[in-house]
């Protein structure tokens, strides 16, 4: 067995902590946006099976500084207590309204759907769209009407603070993360110049009615898995200027609660909208499935390589692959800690990165046959 140099056969795996000088970068900052009041939002939730996130999501809305602002719940056919909460707000507070939804047309998918229907309803001038599972500080909505105004952009999203509690939560969801923010960085998207390196957060995309309406409304993304890239797409194609900011303080969102909520959010959109992004580009398309799994590969063989020089396999490895091991882990310690989770939980890289792996491959292997959310499946081949 021939002996590497330790730390020269270790370089490689530092070349990740190049991606801190983007990520350090937290401009442009919404929270520097002026407030904007006047004219009048409605903001359009769609929600299925949402009984749980609704109360701590309405809660916050109602207590935005934000003037004027309809909210308007889309209950898209749920099975839970979507219904009877949302009633209980509605006679709580006059801004509240309830639109029950019509069953799903063919050819669309839930949300698109959903958000279609709030926008029939809608009497705003600007259109709100946020998820059930978001918690909005009050001045997010004011801010993020300033910087449309002053800016003169047609969409403005926001990228917000993951919000985990549980163990496995804290374990997947910074991998993902990292994977997502250091692809469509904002200074990226601000300044694209094709539609991969565009995308909008589903969370939260405010736009104005009129560039809404001229781009087809949702009912043109409504086959669409990650309906908000395909609206960025189709924004940029457009020419209607978009705009994505930082507001960690002013958004937060805790998308899973559970291990089987993830490996189910993240297997019906993660191999389609990883294809999604790359809509000019038919190579990179292709080679999504070889992408995550080098990607997985290149995280998993240092700690591999470590056991087995521990074990007496290839002990000439043994102080490269500590060396790799150990920037690995100094590597997501610091991403954890960057993104306001427990430090700690970076060492458990080494599972973060099976467990999202088996769901990559999971995702790929189901592709567009078969996608599963909130008790409905889809297949859009």
């Amino acid at each position: 067995m021939v002996e590497l140099p330790s730390f020269w056969a270790a370089l490689p795996w530092a070349v990740p902590f190049l991606a801190f000088f983007r990520l350090a970068r937290r401009q442009p900052s919404l929270g520097q946006a002026p407030l904007a009041s006047g004219r009048l939002v409605s903001v359009i939730i769609p929600a299925r099976n949402e009984e749980d996130n609704l109360p701590i999501l309405l809660d916050s809305l109602l207590q935005t500084s934000y003037q004027p602002v309809e909210i308007l719940l889309v209950n898209d056919r749920s099975t839970d207590g979507t219904a009877v909460v949302a009633r209980r707000y509605v006679e709580r507070d006059s801004r509240v309204r309830l639109i029950e939804g019509a069953e799903l047309p063919p050819g669309w998918f839930g949300k698109p759907w959903a958000c279609v229907q709030g926008y029939r309803a809608a009497r705003g001038d600007l259109l709100l769209f946020t998820d059930a599972d978001t918690r909005h500080a009050p001045e997010l909505l004011g801010r993020a009407v300033g910087a449309l105004e002053s800016d003169q952009r047609d969409l403005v999203t926001v990228m917000g603070r993951m919000i985990c509690g549980s163990f496995w939560e804290r374990v997947i969801m910074p991998i993902i993360t990292a994977l997502l923010a250091i692809r469509f960085h904002p200074s990226v998207v601000n300044r694209a110049r094709s539609a991969s390196e565009v995308i909008a957060n589903g969370q939260f995309i405010l736009v104005t009615r009129e560039s809404y309406e001229v781009v087809g409304t949702h009912e043109a993304v409504k086959h669409e898995v990650a309906e908000d890239l395909a609206m960025a797409q189709l924004y940029f194609r457009a020419g209607r200027p978009l705009l994505f900011a930082f507001g960690l303080k002013l958004l937060g969102t805790r998308m899973y609660t559970s291990l089987a909520g993830m490996v189910e959010g993240w297997s019906k959109n993660v191999y389609v909208g990883g294809r999604r992004s790359y809509p000019d580009e038919p190579v990179r398309r292709a080679m999504m499935p070889v992408m995550f799994g080098l990607g997985a590969l290149f995280w998993l063989l240092p700690p591999a390589a470590l056991l087995l020089a521990l074990a007496g396999v290839t002990p000439g490895w043994l102080e490269p692959a500590a060396w790799a091991t150990g920037l690995s882990a100094l590597f997501w310690v610091l991403f954890d800690a960057g993104f306001g989770i427990n430090p700690l939980y970076g060492l458990s890289y080494p599972l973060g990165v099976l467990m999202t792996g088996w769901i990559f491959a999971r995702s790929t292997h189901r592709g567009e046959r078969k996608i599963e959310w909130r008790g409905r499946t889809y297949s859009s081949e």
